[in-house]
């Protein structure tokens, strides 16, 4: 849907999740090229906020505080919670926007863009019945594995050709510095290796054992102390690998997403799974090695200080969906070795020699 006038206003709604919020970041550069009059505003679940308030190149990021609304209809406080909504609702349609792009398809995304009153509202991949809800939907399936892909779609069915299309997360100046008096007060106090294990599928899981084996070689080989970053709810699997492991700073759960996008800035490297700290250490430039297995959302990361290693087997990826009867094979084929020559090619820096295969992109 090519837009005949460039928008004076425009909202982008993606609530979750954090590599998705991520990824679609990219969108705030794009159409900042290309309606540099435009005001700019991005709806968020209250769990993500974070990583955009910062952002200089939004002129308002709007939260939706869905847990404190929970918590209200829990307590049956119904009265409470309607003047709430309605209080929220006045604050999004103050934006008047001419264009809303619903980036997440769902139906909750989807009430949100018609509640917003925009005048157009463009879906990505809409279903559910929100369909219903947009003025045009865009197919989200690309034909290429780059990261990101499917945003650039929308962007170019709008009508705009971007220079770049690059994702865009900021660090204030004083999340900057709260990142490192943390880090200081943790006891890293030289070059260090962020490694993220964590998802929320099983599946994508790489394997304790070789996390412990990992950080104690990236020390030793690399010389790099090792950082684990995550979410509370994975303090309880964080600390099982940390206390197996001398020389592992254990901040999961001691951050919120914007400290970790600092930690992630000042990085020498970053390992993690598919998950969206992974995502966030390629949106922060940091050299980063993806291990994915079960789910690939990209193959192309489109520069050269990052790597994925994916090997491609019968019933890879499988998604949601494992056959494996818990083996998680394509895992397994993510050796130490594999992953730490990789990790020593990514920083130039000499390690034993060990043969490893990725997927060619």
């Amino acid at each position: 849907m090519k837009l005949n006038t460039p928008p004076k206003s425009i909202l982008i709604i993606r609530l979750s999740a954090i590599g998705d919020v991520i990824m679609a970041s990219a969108l705030i550069p794009a159409l900042r090229d290309a309606c540099p009059g435009a005001s700019i505003n991005w709806l968020v679940d209250e769990s993500i906020g974070g990583l955009l308030s910062g952002n200089p190149h939004l002129d308002r990021v709007i939260v939706w505080p869905r847990r404190q609304w929970r918590e209200l209809l829990r307590k049956r406080r119904y009265l409470e919670w309607c003047k709430e909504l309605k209080h929220f609702l006045s604050i999004l349609r103050d934006g008047h926007f001419d264009l809303v792009l619903d980036t997440q398809g769902l139906l909750k995304s989807g009430i949100w863009a018609f509640l917003s009153g925009g005048k157009t509202r463009i879906g990505l991949g809409s279903r559910e019945g929100s369909q219903w809800l947009m003025h045009e939907v865009i197919d989200r399936k690309t034909t290429h594995l780059v990261v990101g892909s499917e945003y650039l779609k929308l962007v170019r069915s709008l009508g705009f050709e971007p220079a770049h299309f690059d994702m865009d997360i900021a660090v204030s100046g004083q999340v900057s510095k709260e990142s490192t008096a943390l880090l200081k007060s943790a006891g890293v106090d030289m070059p260090f290796a962020v490694i993220c294990p964590f998802t929320t599928r099983p599946q994508k899981h790489w394997f304790d054992d070789r996390w412990v084996e990992l950080s104690t070689r990236l020390a030793s080989d690399l010389g790099l102390q090792v950082v684990m970053l995550g979410g509370p709810a994975d303090s309880q699997s964080a600390q099982s690998i940390a206390l197996k492991t001398t020389n592992l700073v254990n901040l999961v759960g001691r951050t919120g997403l914007d400290q970790c996008a600092s930690i992630i800035q000042s990085a020498e490297l970053l390992i993690g799974v598919d998950t969206g700290l992974t995502h966030l250490g390629i949106a922060m430039k940091t050299p980063t090695l993806a291990l994915f297995g079960p789910t690939r959302p990209y193959l192309d990361i489109g520069r050269a200080k990052a790597k994925i290693l994916y090997d491609r087997i019968d019933c890879s990826p499988c998604h949601r969906h494992p056959t494996c009867d818990g083996e998680f094979t394509c895992m397994k084929l993510h050796t130490v070795e594999k992953v730490l020559s990789a990790a020593a090619e990514l920083l130039g820096k000499n390690q034993t020699d060990s043969v490893f295969k990725t997927e060619s992109v």
